[in-house]
C-alpha cells in the first residue's frame, strides 16, 4: 500500500497475520463508540505539554494524524456544529493546525480511522492497532496492551521504541482515568518485567527539586506585570495545594465546603479515584496561600469570607474552592496552563522543565520528597490516595488520620523552611 493511498484516507493496518489490509474510506473509526469525546480528551491531554512539537510527537506515537492532509482526510462531516467536527477542530488547534484544515464538503458524517503516520510501524501505533481489531480504546484491558506490545516485538520494534510507546500510552490513560473515561489505566504495566527497562532505568517523569518548587511558590507570591492580585493569589494557592500531593482532577473538584478542621488540624475532604474519600491535611504554606486567595477572592467578588470550620461542620458558602478568573470551576487545561506560565516566569530555576511542567510533577515531588525525608511509605500512599495500600489502607481510610501520620509538614519544611525569629 503506497504512502499516497494512506494520505488519501485509506487505512492500512496489519491483521493478526501481520499482513496489511485496506479498510474502505467509508468505514467509521472501528470499535470506538464515542469518537468525539475520546478525541476531545486526547486534545485536552496534549495541551498539558508546552509546545506543539511535543504534542505532535506524542500524537504521532499513538497513530493520530499530525499534519493538515491527514486531518482533512479524517474530517468528513459537513456540519460544523457537530460533536465530531468540534472535536477535530479542537484537536487541530492543539497541534497548531487549525488554520490549515479545510473540509472536503462531503455528505458523510462518520469519523474515519486515524490516517496513517510515516514509518514501517504505521499500522502498529496504538489507535490503528485497536481499529484493526475493532477494540474500543476506552474498554481496552492490560491484556490488550500486552498483545499490542507483542505485536511490536514481532515487528522487530526496538526496546526503546516499545518503551516510549508504552510510556506515552500510560500518560494518556492516566489522563483518561482522571477524566472518568476509563476505570483504570491498562498501560500501567511493570516495564522491567516486560523487559523494557533495566534496573538502572530512570523515570521520564519531570522530577522537581525543592529549590524549583520553592521558586514556583515564590514566583506566584509576587505580582507580575499584567497579573491581577487575585490571579497571583490563585496561582500561589494552586501551587500550595499541589504540594499536598493532590491530583489535578481532585483539585479542580474541590468545593469550599470541603475545607474543615479535624483532630485540631485544618484539612480538606478529597474525593479520589473511584469516589474514594480521604483526608488531606493542609501544610502551613498551603493553608497560608489558600487563605490569602479566598480572602482576596471574597474582597473582589463582594462575597462574605469563608472560614475553615471544625470537624463535623461544613464550611459556609458554596462553589469551587479554586475558581477560574470568571468565577466558575477551574478545569485541568486551565490549571496546566497556569503552571506552565508560572514555570516560565520563574526563569532560570525552571527553564529546563518549563515546557514540560505538569501537575503530576508536583504530585511526584510530594511522594519522593516525603519518602526521602523519612516518612513511612504507607503514610505517603494514604496521603496521595494510591490504591496499592492493602490492609493498611482500610485502617487509614476508616477514620481521619492523626496529623502526625501525614507527611504534609515534612514536604512543607523541605521547600519552605519557617522564617527566622525576629
Amino acid at each position: 500500500m503506497s504512502d499516497q493511498m494512506a494520505e488519501r484516507g485509506t487505512l492500512t493496518t496489519p491483521p493478526k497475520t501481520g499482513h496489511p489490509r485496506a479498510v474502505p474510506q467509508e468505514e467509521p473509526w472501528p470499535g470506538v463508540t464515542d469518537p468525539a469525546r475520546l478525541l476531545a480528551e486526547i486534545a485536552s491531554w496534549l495541551r498539558g505539554y508546552g509546545n506543539h512539537g511535543t504534542r505532535r510527537t506524542y500524537a504521532e506515537g499513538l497513530g493520530l494524524p499530525t499534519g493538515a492532509t491527514g486531518l482533512r482526510d479524517w474530517l468528513e462531516a459537513p456540519d460544523t456544529t457537530g460533536p465530531w467536527a468540534a472535536a477535530v477542530g479542537e484537536y487541530a488547534a492543539t497541534l497548531g493546525l487549525a488554520g490549515n484544515v479545510a473540509r472536503h464538503g462531503t455528505d458523510r458524517s462518520t469519523p474515519r480511522p486515524p490516517p496513517g503516520t510515516p514509518g514501517r510501524l504505521r499500522g502498529l501505533h496504538w489507535f490503528r492497532w485497536c481499529a484493526e481489531r475493532g477494540t474500543d480504546p476506552l474498554t481496552a484491558r492490560s491484556d490488550d496492551v500486552k498483545r499490542w506490545l507483542d505485536a511490536l516485538d514481532d515487528a522487530d520494534a526496538a526496546i526503546a521504541t516499545r518503551d516510549r510507546f508504552l510510556g506515552t500510552l500510560k500518560a494518556l490513560y492516566g489522563h483518561l482515568a482522571d477524566a472518568g473515561l476509563v476505570a483504570a489505566n491498562p498501560a500501567a504495566l511493570n516495564r522491567r518485567r516486560l523487559g523494557l527497562r533495566t534496573s538502572g532505568h530512570t523515570s521520564s517523569t519531570v522530577t522537581l527539586t525543592t529549590a524549583q518548587v520553592r521558586a514556583l511558590y515564590d514566583t506566584a507570591a509576587h505580582r507580575r506585570r499584567g497579573v491581577s492580585l487575585l490571579a497571583a493569589r490563585r496561582t500561589q494557592a494552586i501551587v500550595g495545594l499541589f504540594t499536598l500531593g493532590l491530583r489535578v482532577s481532585e483539585l479542580c473538584a474541590l468545593d469550599r465546603a470541603d475545607t474543615h478542621v479535624t483532630r485540631g488540624r485544618r484539612a480538606l475532604r478529597v474525593t479520589g479515584k473511584g469516589d474514594k474519600p480521604r483526608i488531606v491535611y493542609l501544610s502551613d504554606p498551603a493553608e497560608s496561600a489558600l487563605t490569602a486567595y479566598l480572602r482576596e477572592r471574597d474582597a473582589t467578588t463582594g462575597s462574605a469570607s469563608v472560614a475553615i470550620t471544625p470537624a463535623g461542620r461544613r464550611a459556609a458558602g458554596t462553589g469551587p474552592l479554586i475558581a477560574n478568573l470568571r468565577g466558575g470551576r477551574s478545569d485541568r487545561t486551565g490549571v496546566w496552563d497556569t503552571l506552565r506560565r508560572l514555570a516560565r516566569a520563574a526563569g532560570d530555576p525552571l527553564a529546563d522543565v518549563a515546557d514540560r511542567m505538569h501537575p503530576h510533577a508536583l504530585r511526584h515531588f510530594y511522594v519522593t520528597t516525603a519518602v526521602e525525608a523519612g516518612a513511612q511509605v504507607v503514610h505517603v500512599q494514604a496521603d496521595v490516595g494510591h490504591t496499592s495500600v492493602d490492609t493498611t489502607e482500610q485502617v487509614y481510610n476508616s477514620a481521619a488520620r492523626d496529623p502526625s501520620r501525614s507527611a504534609v509538614d515534612l514536604v512543607a519544611d523541605a521547600f519552605l523552611p519557617p522564617p527566622s525569629a525576629g
